[in-house]
């Protein structure tokens, strides 16, 4: 019989082996972690640090179906690719984020800076220079290039896109622009759908938007409600 909590006593052990792990278990250690370390100060702006982390998770996941892409060039791009905001004011980041067209300036100088902290921290840790500017081009371009310059940067931009659907992601565009969560999700599905490169970040986009959409669901709001004041 399945175990009643309310009943007391411990839960029957699963039998799980002693090696269970889920597929994904995101590590940053080594060079990375250094990286991570030193881009840090430069992303504590608008969740900026924890969004790179984010992206840094779903660039992992992508690389198992984009065997073209190299870990070498996505890892370190997807943790460095938006420390460039650190050199914009913070009221004219929002403007940029709602309206990116009208603020082409704006953004261009996040990527520009970016690309610079990216290839000064890089150099500094003793990095490849070859894939050092490999990443420095990543960094420099990822939110206003309409092309892919390849697999890694593919993997990158749409790593950085797909946290959007995240319930991280949509929290946080709620946050930033007053929104509910199905205003917030329909706005990000507008930001993502149609410019994702990849396959598998197609795969991951639909997986996404439908637990989302789920969770505004009428239908999965009576059945968990949410908490009253």
């Amino acid at each position: 019989m399945p175990h009643d909590p309310a009943a007391g006593g411990p839960p029957p052990p699963l039998g799980l082996p002693t090696d269970c792990r889920p597929q994904h278990t995101v590590r940053l250690s080594g060079i990375l972690e250094d990286v991570w370390e030193r881009a840090l100060p430069h992303l504590d702006v608008r969740s900026n640090d924890v969004h790179s982390l984010y992206t840094f998770g779903l660039a992992s996941a992508l690389l198992d179906h984009v065997p073209e892409a190299r870990p070498g060039v996505v890892l370190p791009a997807a943790l460095l690719h938006d420390t460039g905001w650190k050199a914009v004011a913070l009221d004219r980041i929002l403007e940029a984020v709602a309206d990116p067209a009208s603020n082409r300036e704006t953004v261009r100088t996040h990527e520009e800076e970016g690309a610079r902290i990216a290839a000064r921290i890089l150099a500094d840790l003793g990095y490849p220079p070859e894939l050092t500017a490999e990443i420095a081009a990543i960094v420099d371009g990822h939110d206003t290039r309409d092309r892919s310059l390849g697999p890694d940067d593919a993997v990158v931009r749409d790593a950085d896109k797909l946290w959007r659907l995240t319930p991280h992601g949509l929290r946080t565009i709620a946050s930033w622009f007053g929104l509910d969560a199905t205003q917030a999700l329909r706005l990000a599905s507008e930001r993502v759908g149609g410019h994702l490169f990849t396959p598998a970040a197609h795969a991951m986009a639909d997986a996404l938007e439908a637990v989302a959409a789920i969770d505004v669901s009428p239908q999965r709001l009576i059945l968990d409600p949410p908490a009253s004041g």
